[in-house]
């Protein structure tokens, strides 16, 4: 049986209303919810880390953490003030920004891209140069579309030189059934691991390495008025959470352990090799601590996504993130 992936901002549950169902998060409480992207897997390990080890308790911070029924309205939701913090897409701050939704980045949980184009270890593909002719699946996600456009043009191939088709939800079908010859939108620390257990050897690659500008795939946000009105609630819940991603980073076990019993339908051994994979980039390899952020990456990226008309040319890169580092 094939694995389905979901695409994490396409992900939609069955039970929609509770989407636009308050939470009222009260300014004077130090009672929070954090809107995750995605179910809990091993990129939220040292959220459930630092639950787990009492750092929220200690930082005077009550989290509830949960997953929306529709967590592509969690930019919504946290800049409504519905939800206090919530975890989201690099790319997507910027458009929500553009549409005049009042959020800021306020700590990155991974610094450098996790998408990919992966293509079965079977294939002629051996690198990016090689998908001239082939057919590249993917989940409709504007920002996907650039990025390959980008990595073929590092090439000298474009958009004309493959032919995309669009499969929603079903990338992993798509390729373990060689209906795509490639698949773009897919973790190199989630899926490639699943498609190897499943049976199928893959390559990837990581279309920072090819083109992209290196950005933050998945990052923390919450609404101006939260940042303004609360910043020592703020610096407390993101202490905790550096915390927490530390101590998962030195005992791994431990941080599995936590995701499971959170999460018991995962899939140890998968989750296992994502934390491996995920560690180093939590803070590239120990360069910088966990959450760091720079105007350097911000910039680039954002007009990148310019050039890319993924954004307006009037978004301001600087408006859309803010350094509470150190805390």
């Amino acid at each position: 049986m094939f694995h389905t992936s979901m695409n994490r901002r396409s992900l939609v549950q069955a039970a929609a209303l509770g989407a636009i169902l308050p939470r009222f998060a009260s300014a004077q409480s130090s009672e929070v919810t954090l809107a995750l992207d995605w179910y809990a897997n091993a990129n939220h390990a040292g959220i459930y880390m630092a639950l787990a080890n009492g750092y929220f308790e200690e930082a005077g911070v009550t989290p509830e953490i949960f997953v929306p029924a529709d967590p592509t309205t969690v930019l919504q939701t946290v800049g409504a003030g519905r939800d206090t913090f919530g975890i989201t897409y690099h790319n997507d701050v910027l458009v929500a920004r553009q549409s005049g939704i009042p959020v800021k980045s306020i700590a990155a949980v991974v610094q450098h891209p996790l998408n990919s184009i992966m293509v079965l270890e079977s294939s002629d593909i051996q690198s990016p140069a090689d998908l001239g002719g082939k057919t590249i699946a993917m989940a409709g996600v504007p920002s996907d579309e650039a990025y390959l456009a980008t990595i073929l043009e590092n090439v000298g191939l474009s958009l004309d030189d493959v032919e995309t088709v669009n499969v929603g939800y079903d990338l992993m079908p798509a390729i373990l059934s060689e209906r795509a010859d490639a698949v773009i939108g897919v973790y190199w620390t989630h899926e490639t691991i699943l498609a190897e257990h499943e049976g199928y050897p893959v390559r990837y690659f990581r279309v920072e390495e090819h083109g992209v500008p290196d950005y933050y795939e998945l990052v923390i946000v919450a609404g101006e008025k939260t940042i303004e009105e609360q910043p020592e609630m703020v610096s407390s819940f993101l202490g905790a959470l550096r915390r927490g991603y530390q101590a998962a980073a030195d005992d791994l076990d431990a941080a599995l352990a936590h995701l499971i019993e959170e999460s018991p339908d995962l899939v140890a051994d998968v989750e296992r090799e994502g934390l491996n994979l995920l560690a180093p980039v939590w803070t590239s390899d120990g360069a910088v601590e966990w959450g760091t952020q720079t105007a350097e990456r911000w910039d680039a990226y954002t007009s990148w996504a310019q050039e890319n008309e993924l954004v307006d040319a009037d978004i301001v890169a600087a408006d859309a993130w803010i350094d509470l580092w150190p805390l």
